[in-house]
Formats: structure tokens, sequence, C-alpha cells
């Protein structure tokens, strides 16, 4: 640690942790310490951006393309409708300002291609995948394991979110999965409408992306289970939880006993993310 003093506005702010047993004020300097890139600043990115920056998180990157339409507003809920028009990264960055002033915030205002990953990842301890879709998933997940990047997946669709963690510790006497793993390849383009289609529970990302804060949280203090070789599923309908094991796949393309990708340049990432042939 670099300095365990808080100063008095901070022991304030963040007094509701100091006082744990399992945060204290070593706990906050590792959260003030820790950076994390938020990749989509939209359903689930909007609650894990207030959380994060809310905790203490010192420094958040925000990586978005795309302007604010009020549509999004249903759900998105660190833009408002001021904001229409607005790049989502900047009216993100505003919310986080305004907040929190202790947070550094950096915006991107790109997508992630396998171009500019590598550039836009290297500065963070963590990723958080709050995209929404499947290219992008897997292109952060294939860098993520070959850099060992912790990665906290979520995913939302109608009624239904899903969520799993991904330290992508390697080399150790346990095996751990990746997204690839669990999901080998994206299914066929068009098969899966996306919220535009057919409509998202303004509410639901709302859950899932508190739960990616959380896994972060937990991470970065390096306390509790996360959700690593568990995909957790949550049905906004029923109001139920369900957990599935993720085993590691000795044949996994990436991260198994004979990985094929050796770089994210290897992989054809649009369509259904497959290992290209040359």
């Amino acid at each position: 640690m670099s300095d365990l003093r808080l100063d008095a506005t901070q022991l304030d702010r963040y007094s509701r942790h100091v006082i744990m047993d399992e945060i204290g004020p070593e706990g906050q300097q590792r959260l003030l310490e820790g950076s994390v890139l938020i990749v989509g600043a939209g359903g689930l990115g909007s609650p894990a951006i207030q959380y994060l920056a809310a905790a203490g998180v010192g420094r958040l990157g925000i990586v978005d393309d795309d302007v604010v339409e009020r549509s999004n507003l249903q759900r998105q809920i660190v833009h408002g409708d001021d904001d229409v028009g607005r790049p989502k990264v900047d009216s993100a960055a505003d919310y986080v300002a305004a907040l929190n002033p202790d947070i550094a915030v950096e915006t991107h205002e790109t997508r992630v291609t396998a171009d500019t990953v590598a550039d836009l990842v290297a500065d963070y301890d963590i990723v958080l995948d709050a995209s929404d879709n499947f290219a992008t998933r897997y292109l952060l997940n294939d860098h993520c394991v070959l850099t060992e990047t912790p990665l906290f997946h979520g995913a939302i669709y109608r009624f239904e979110g899903q969520l799993t963690s991904f330290t992508n510790e390697r080399g150790g006497d346990e095996p751990r999965p990746c997204y690839r793993c669990l999901f080998p390849e994206a299914p066929e383009p068009g098969t899966v409408p996306d919220c535009a289609t057919t409509g998202v529970l303004g509410v639901l990302p709302g859950t899932v992306g508190c739960i990616q804060a959380t896994e972060v949280v937990k991470y970065l203090l390096g306390k509790g289970d996360l959700l690593e070789g568990r995909l957790l599923l949550y049905d906004a309908m029923d109001m139920s939880f369900e957990e599935v094991p993720v085993q590691p796949n000795p044949a996994c393309p990436v991260c198994g006993d004979d990985p094929e990708i050796e770089s994210v340049s290897d992989v054809a990432y649009e369509g259904t993310c497959e290992i290209s042939a040359d």
C-alpha cells in the first residue's frame, strides 16, 4: 500500500466500509488504488459505474462509442434527459464527477476491436464486460485470457440475466474456465435478437450490473467467494436464481491444453467468433 492515511472527508465518505472488519482502512485503500475498465456505458455499465464510483474504486475507464438516445433512459441510469445526443462516455463521466470527486475517470469514445483492445486494457487491473454483443464478449475473453486479466461478465435478455467471473490466473494447481469453455462459439448472426427487437425489463440490468460491481469489489478486497466456475442465472419474472457449474474445457481453443488462439488476430470476431483458417 502506498499510503494508508485516509483524509477526514474520505473517512466520512467511506465510514461504513472502514468500520467493517472485512474492509477497514486498508481495504478502502485497496479500492482507491484499484482500476477497472468498464466496457459499455449502457444498461449494465450504468449501475456498475455508479456503485464502483460510490465504493471508491479510484480509477475507472469507460469505453463506449455510442450517444445517448431517449429510449436508453428507461434503464441506462447514469444518463438523463438533458444528455440525449451526447456521447455516453461524457455523460457517465459527469455523473461520476458529481457523485465522488475521489474518482479519476478516463473516457474512451471508441469500439473495442482487435486493434484497440490491447491498448485499452493494458492500463487497468480488471475488465468489467457490460457490452451488448457477442463479438466484444469473445474478444475481451480471448485478450484477457492471453494477458491473465480478470474479467467480470454479465448479460441480459428480456427478463433474464447471467453472470460469471474469470480471474484468468493460469499455471496454478486448479485449471480455471474462461468464457469459451462455457460458450465455445457465438450463435449464428440473427438467431439471438437484441433488446431493440425484443425489449428488456428496465430494472433488470440494475440487478445484474450491481452483482458485477459486487464481484469486482470483492476481487479488489481479496474477500469472499467469486462466481468463478459458476454461471449465475437470474429470472426476474420468477424472482429466482440458479447456479450452473462451469468446468474448464481441456479442448478450449484459448485456455485449453493445446490452445489454437495465441493472439486476437487469430480470430474473426464478427459472425460466430471462429478461429481464422489461416
